[in-house]
């Protein structure tokens, strides 16, 4: 059996009268939580206990508060329903929505998170995503509570034709929607990528506002 550390660390990640819902939960389960640097592929992971190790969690800790909240809350979906049906089940089935769905609203029920989340998870429990990042309504919700450069932005508030940037400095072209995505094209060779509309990105006439 591990040895589990104070959870104390967690309240700072969490929003105001957070902490003492989920701790239950955490302790009852006995999970092992790990609060991880910032991961591009995934938000978090949920991963079953075998033999003498517990149940582990991992949360991104560079996501705001209510995001590492609906994140913790999608990977507990994880364990409960991994102790209710094991592995007969698939990850993101119709068990795991109705868990999800329901722990969502007991949150929505203490009346602890902004009237803009409450409404956006209202409509997640109707039909709940794979991933927080696959809801995008709620992700949009979510992501005007994150602290960032001005410049920072997503790729659907780029206007067609106008350019911006990426982190390690390659430089894109924004085109048209196609089937959820943006087409964009990589400078100078106009080289074609996809994007999802929520990519974060820089803004280049933001920054060169900032600039001059």
């Amino acid at each position: 059996m591990e040895k589990q550390r104070s959870f104390e660390p967690l309240r700072q990640y969490l929003p105001d009268n957070c902490f003492e819902l989920v701790m239950p939960l955490i302790l009852k389960h006995k999970v092992h939580l790990t609060i991880s640097r910032g991961r591009k592929t995934k938000l978090g992971d949920y991963r079953n206990a075998y033999g003498n190790n517990n149940h582990r969690i991992s949360v991104n800790g560079d996501l705001n508060k209510y995001a590492f909240l609906v994140t913790l809350i999608h990977e507990l979906a994880h364990l409960l329903t991994y102790e209710k049906f094991g592995h007969r089940v698939q990850p993101h089935g119709t068990e795991w929505k109705s868990i999800y769905s329901q722990m969502l609203y007991e949150f929505i029920q203490h009346q602890v998170l902004p009237v803009d989340i409450t409404e956006a998870l209202v409509k997640t429990i109707k039909k709940p995503g794979a991933s927080t990042c696959s809801e995008v309504d709620l992700q949009r919700v979510l992501n005007k509570y994150d602290k960032r450069h001005p410049a920072m932005t997503t790729v659907e508030t780029i206007n067609i034709g106008d350019t911006f940037a990426l982190p390690d400095g390659r430089k894109f072209v924004r085109g048209e929607v196609i089937r959820k995505r943006i087409k964009c094209f990589l400078l100078p060779g106009m080289q074609p990528y996809s994007f999802t509309a929520l990519y974060e990105v820089i803004d280049l006439n933001k920054l060169n506002k900032e600039i001059v």
